[in-house]
């Protein structure tokens, strides 16, 4: 029965509920000031007829308080279960077709553009959708990459992927936010999914004697390996680096590779064209690299947000995600950003010269 009093207030959701057991029978949950009968009739009347709170009150002879906390008394003993169903994601909207033409994608999967929850939650349901579509089966390997988008959407409900494997794509870092922490969020993964985690006992950017001996440690080769045979992967995309509230300690504040990046997938750095940067020291980065990325058949990107919309643009172009999850409104900056280049690439004898003008002269908040 639908719950039209509060699906005003929460319109990203379908509600439902459900009055359940037999009126003398309600859980012993602490003792109740109101006969079972009463809780029953009273939530019954409210939740499966319809009937206002007046008229509730009306029909049991009392009062409209008296009503309020019959029906919240119901509630806390559990002879109603109201279940909040995400909305799907809009995968078959026009809008999802644009963007999955646009940035030759295999499939974009939409979520209604978060309001008060946290992103990743928000875009759980599409990833699960994405997840679904991909089919992956016992023994294939899924890859999980760092990122708070990714770290949030773990937190949510996904589909049950049993005897999958999984695996992180970058070494520790030692930074305090949990989305840093790659080894945890594929163990939160695999616990939702019902897979099988395997984890990188390593640090992202060892020095160069611990790095040349992590290579040759057979724990740490088996992971790498599955990097080469990985089924899927799921990443988060960053930004421009220079814009962070936080960044990895390791990276060179003062390299040209993080002046001159747009974004990064695992740490690895690319431009505006989707190229690999180098910075110092990343010869040793325990992560997956950007071409291996590009091999592996399924690679969901679950990203948002306006100063993603570059980054996201140039790695979908490189080849490094296939399958895009994302909100409604960066998908409508997606396309903008996409018919901005494609202009400037047409009326320009040097796109690149062309399109680095635009960026320099356009106006995108942080």
């Amino acid at each position: 029965m639908s719950m039209s009093r509060t699906a005003a207030a929460l319109p990203a959701a379908v509600h439902t509920a459900d009055v359940v057991g037999r009126p003398g029978t309600p859980e012993p949950d602490g003792p109740s000031r109101f006969p079972p009968e009463l809780l029953h009739a009273a939530a019954t009347l409210y939740y499966l007829e319809d009937a206002t709170q007046a008229q509730v009150a009306k029909r049991l002879g009392t009062s409209r308080p008296t009503v309020s906390r019959l029906l919240a008394e119901a509630r806390r003993r559990g002879i109603v279960r109201i279940q909040v169903q995400p909305v799907p994601a809009s995968t078959g909207s026009s809008l999802a077709r644009e963007v999955q033409a646009a940035l030759g994608l295999r499939a974009a999967y939409l979520a209604p553009t978060p309001a008060g929850i946290a992103v990743g939650a928000a875009l759980a349901p599409a990833l699960g959708d994405a997840l679904r579509d991909v089919g992956l089966q016992p023994g294939d390997i899924l890859l999980v990459t760092s990122g708070r988008t990714v770290y949030e959407a773990a937190q949510a409900s996904l589909p049950q992927l049993p005897g999958v494997r999984l695996a992180p794509t970058i070494g520790g870092q030692d930074e305090p936010e949990p989305w840093y922490q790659t080894n945890e969020i594929t163990r939160t993964v695999a616990t939702r999914v019902g897979g099988i985690p395997s984890f990188l006992y390593a640090p992202a950017l060892p020095g160069a004697e611990l790095h040349q001996s992590l290579l040759r440690d057979p724990s740490i080769r088996g992971v790498l390996e599955m990097w080469e045979h990985g089924t899927c992967v799921l990443m988060g995309v960053g930004g421009p680096l220079l814009g962070r509230a936080s960044l990895p300690q390791f990276f060179p504040k003062d390299a040209a590779a993080v002046r001159d990046a747009v974004g990064d997938i695992c740490s690895r750095l690319y431009d505006a064209d989707g190229r690999p940067l180098e910075f110092p020291g990343s010869d040793r980065l325990m992560a997956i690299s950007l071409e291996s990325l590009r091999r592996v058949p399924h690679s969901i990107a679950v990203a948002t947000g306006r100063t993603k919309v570059r980054s996201m643009v140039a790695a979908a172009r490189a080849g490094y995600f296939n399958r895009l999850v994302t909100d409604e409104t960066t998908a409508a900056l997606l396309l903008a950003e996409v018919a901005g280049q494609d202009t400037l690439a047409h009326v320009s004898p040097e796109p690149g010269r062309a399109l680095a003008a635009f960026h320099s002269s356009s106006e995108r908040p942080t």
